[in-house]
């Protein structure tokens, strides 16, 4: 039997791609234009708070969590319990999916990759005000999971309000371009969507990657041309000096960092769905964040003990110290981000990772006579591949940041191992942090 000839074949693939080109192109110019006003805002208010005393940096981000927690479980509502009384239109924009972590902002992108007519972009207004309260109060969280989260759920509205073919195209291409816009690197948000959506078994087909390709570079266009300064990752600068010190390098730090953030993120994960009161959580949890936010204080500098990780990163640039004292630090930064993340708070975890695995690859600087830039370059892309479980998004970060070529090729074999090692991690311990979980779909 003969299939449907070529003429017929072409303009179906071409409209597609026309149509995703254009869902990308408002989609992402909207959300990336929303994602860097908003990140703005994050930074400014962060910003005032690093400024303050010590004892205020370590009470505010708690104060920020249990705003968020209140925000999210005391305005916020069940669907289950939602009541008759209550206007439907009022209900749908803080009525979160029963059993579901509603600080979870990859578990939603996740959960509704490749249907994202469903993706229930009207809790965004909601979770942007537990954003604020997590991210911009300093808790140790990131905000490229807001990025892509806000320009998933713009690309959602703008199709569901105005035109639905775009929906999907805008929803993927707005995600793209968020994380572009924060990170300054086109093609980082279109890997960070395509293989988050992978874990739902979203296709790699036309209409995605046209999106989010074209959603990618509108976001990177906007980073240029508003000349925005909203993330700094580390080049490395200098190669090391022979191959097989490469390849020990790649080895201990992969081992390393992939470890460190696999059992954050799993930890992360565990602490998240295990059914216990908000409240019971976030008091636990506050009290870890802020024993740990203390000894950062105390053995390292104020400025590590908030925000995502930035603080840490100058500290560690700026200051002399030992591999054993960096290495509590870094335990320490993964304690504070899984605290955040479990008590409630409402942001990212890519940005973190960075910062951690940062950290465990300048602990083998010294011993292994290698240049700090590279250990944490190397490192940071190993946080991201073991922590977090994106390889492929890890990779296109260090092509993209350059460097001399053993370095990238350093920086490449630290990813593969660090995918390996977090991948035994969360083998061993039964959770992957953004592996898909069926309530994340009830709606």
């Amino acid at each position: 039997m003969k299939g449907p000839p070529a003429s017929v074949v072409r303009p179906t693939l071409r409209s597609t791609i026309v149509t995703s080109a254009l869902g990308g192109i408002i989609g992402g110019t909207l959300a990336a234009a929303l994602v860097i006003g908003f990140t703005e805002i994050l930074k400014g208010i962060l910003a005032v708070v690093s400024r303050q005393q010590t004892w205020v940096l370590i009470l505010v981000p708690i104060i920020g969590l249990a705003l968020s927690v209140f925000v999210l479980y005391g305005f916020g509502l069940s669907s289950e319990t939602v009541s008759f009384e209550r206007p439907r239109w009022a209900s749908a924009w803080r009525a979160f999916a029963p059993r579901v972590s509603r600080s979870d902002l990859t578990g939603d992108m996740v959960g509704f990759a490749g249907e994202e007519q469903r993706f229930p972009w009207r809790l965004a207004p909601i979770r942007m005000l537990a954003m604020i309260a997590t991210v911009g109060f300093g808790a140790a969280m990131g905000t490229e999971a807001p990025a892509a989260y806000l320009g998933v759920a713009t690309g959602a509205a703008l199709g569901d309000r105005w035109w639905r073919p775009l929906l999907r195209p805008a929803a993927v291409g707005g995600g793209a371009a968020g994380v572009s816009a924060l990170m300054g690197i086109p093609l980082l948000g279109t890997a960070y969507m395509l293989e988050l959506g992978r874990r739902h078994h979203a296709p790699l087909n036309a209409e995605r990657i046209t999106a989010a390709l074209v959603g990618g570079f509108v976001g990177w266009l906007l980073h240029v041309a508003l000349k925005v300064d909203l993330l700094r990752l580390v080049v490395p600068k200098e190669p090391p000096h022979t191959f097989h010190q490469a390849m020990i390098t790649a080895l201990l730090i992969g081992v390393l960092s992939g470890t460190i953030t696999a059992l954050s993120g799993a930890a992360i994960y565990r602490a998240k769905f295990t059914p216990v009161h908000p409240f019971t959580r976030l008091v636990v949890s506050g009290l870890v964040l802020a024993a740990a936010a203390v000894i950062l204080a105390r053995i390292a500098a104020p400025s590590a003990a908030i925000g995502p990780g930035t603080g840490t990163i100058r500290w560690v640039e700026s200051t002399p110290a030992s591999a054993l004292t960096i290495l509590a630090v870094d335990i320490l930064r993964a304690v504070a981000t899984t605290s955040s993340a479990a008590a409630g708070g409402c942001g990212g975890l890519f940005v973190p990772f960075l910062a951690i695995g940062d950290l465990a690859g300048r602990v083998f600087a010294p011993s292994l006579r290698v240049p700090s830039d590279l250990a944490g370059a190397a490192g940071a892309a190993g946080g991201i591949s073991g922590g977090y479980h994106l390889p492929i998004t890890a990779i296109v970060m260090v092509l993209s940041q350059g460097g001399p070529l053993l370095a990238i090729l350093t920086c490449f074999a630290t990813v593969v191992v660090a995918g390996s090692a977090g991948a035994l991690i969360a083998r061993l311990v039964g959770h992957s942090y953004i592996e898909k979980r069926p309530h994340q779909l009830e709606a």
